[in-house]
């Protein structure tokens, strides 16, 4: 359970006490999360070498298509019309981006370089 709140406060996965991200980010403002070079508390580098986050997109992917086929299932119980869930569900992945930028990039980190992990 640790572990989860850990990527969801956006923890390191090595100390569990440093910020990954040093801004998380707004979409209305467009401005992207930025992330720290390393953790404050225990200097564990984040992003190992050029194309580290690469596989994060495909889990952003698949979280992205998570949360469309969940919101499409509930959504189809109360609203009658496909056209207005689809833009409903374009809305809701345009304000998730950045949440599912900085989850899925979480997910990645904690699954390669977690604290079991000797890198």
């Amino acid at each position: 359970m640790s572990v989860l709140l850990n990527i969801l406060g956006e923890k390191c996965p090595k100390c569990g006490k440093g910020k990954v991200f040093a801004e998380k980010g707004n979409i209305f403002l467009l401005r992207l999360p930025k992330m720290n070079a390393s953790c404050s508390h225990c200097h564990h580098k984040f992003e190992k070498e050029p194309g580290y986050f690469f596989g994060s997109m495909f889990v952003s992917y698949a979280v992205a298509v998570g949360e469309m086929v969940l919101f499409f299932l509930i959504a189809n119980q109360f609203i009658e019309s496909y056209l207005t869930i689809v833009v409903l569900i374009g809305i809701l992945a345009i304000v998730m981006s950045t949440f599912n930028f900085r989850f899925s990039r979480m997910l990645w980190i904690y699954l390669l370089d977690g604290k079991d992990k000797k890198i």
